[in-house]
């Protein structure tokens, strides 16, 4: 919204009808959420000089007249990002990848958590960090647990849905995420698949207490200017997991089944290759509805391994949709 000066009107004459705009000295120019612009006078009992350029204005629907000013939120689309809890996932609940939790501890939590640290060595903590890998790998997973382990909140920023939904509104949302950021600090920002909307305008926040945490399948099509330190200065790579971590990963989502005491976890894994970490989860989740499904109690190792076939079936059934 923006104010401008109205030229005057020539006086009408004496009896004539008086167009009320032509009495009005003040206009504003307006843009709805839709990104419509509209030139608009405002209306006498709502004073000229208490607008500023840049504040929301309540407007009547039909004849969009300026009624009233809004108080300063930030985007709702922003708001609706935001965690009413804050995240509970824990190291534990993450299996085979050990290195990538020390390597996001010391980019992230110590920083967030022993300042003085980095203050007595004289060294400069990292102002964002870059998780890439193919899909399904534990990013978002490991991002939130940073999180819990910092007491702050999680700000999620999806790439994807801000392009599609707010084409061309990408730059205000990451403005007010940062700004509602601020407000609820300690947080942590997660844009996931950065990819998406990877531009050379995108910075870090310098807040102690605002660490951004970035995600992406493809680091191959990012902008080389992301890639640059003062964006993003610490890069942890995410591979699929081997058989060892296949094997983890099983243990720790069947954990709290009630599972018999003959489930190999180490022969599941084999039978799992390719699989990424969320496929492993939906082997577990596979095996409880199989025994479920025979009124069992108790699940069983032929259980998982009928699992490991139904969801080898639906992951080779979905990349024959993609052919």
């Amino acid at each position: 919204m923006e104010v401008l000066d109205l030229p005057a009107e020539d006086a009408e004459e004496e009896g004539a009808n008086v167009d009320l705009d032509s009495t009005r000295t003040k206009g504003a120019v307006i843009k709805t959420s839709t990104r419509q612009t509209y030139f608009l006078p405002v209306i006498p009992f709502l004073a000229p000089d208490s607008l500023k350029p840049g504040e929301l204005m309540g407007v009547n629907k039909d004849s969009f007249l300026i009624l009233d000013k809004l108080p300063n939120e930030y985007d709702a689309r922003v708001k609706a990002m935001q965690l009413d809890t804050r995240p509970t996932e824990n190291y534990s609940d993450i299996g085979g990848l050990e290195k990538q939790i020390e390597e996001l501890v010391e980019a992230v939590v110590l920083s967030m958590t022993c300042k003085e640290k980095f203050t007595a060595l004289g060294i400069q903590a990292p102002k964002g960090v870059l998780l890439y890998g193919p899909p399904g790998t534990g990013k978002t997973l490991l991002a939130r647990a940073c999180a819990a382990q910092t007491n702050s909140t999680f700000l999620r920023l999806a790439g994807p849905q801000l392009v599609q939904m707010f084409i061309g509104d990408g730059a205000k949302i990451v403005r007010d995420a940062f700004a509602l950021a601020k407000e609820k600090a300690p947080t942590i920002i997660f844009i996931d698949e950065l990819d998406a909307i990877g531009t050379k305008r995108f910075n870090s926040e310098k807040a102690e207490d605002i660490k951004v945490i970035a995600a992406t399948n493809r680091v191959d099509v990012l902008d080389p200017a992301l890639l640059r330190s003062g964006r993003f200065d610490r890069k942890i790579e995410f591979p699929a997991p081997n058989e060892e971590a296949r094997a983890r990963i099983l243990q720790i989502h069947a954990r709290k089944m009630n599972v018999s005491d003959d489930v190999n976890f180490e022969e599941i894994a084999r039978c799992t290759d390719d699989f990424n970490g969320a496929q492993c989860k939906a082997v577990c989740v596979e095996a409880g509805m199989i025994a479920l499904r025979r009124n069992a109690s108790i699940i069983t190792h032929e259980d998982f391994i009928e699992a490991v076939y139904e969801v080898l079936a639906r992951k080779k059934s979905k990349l024959d949709h993609y052919v």
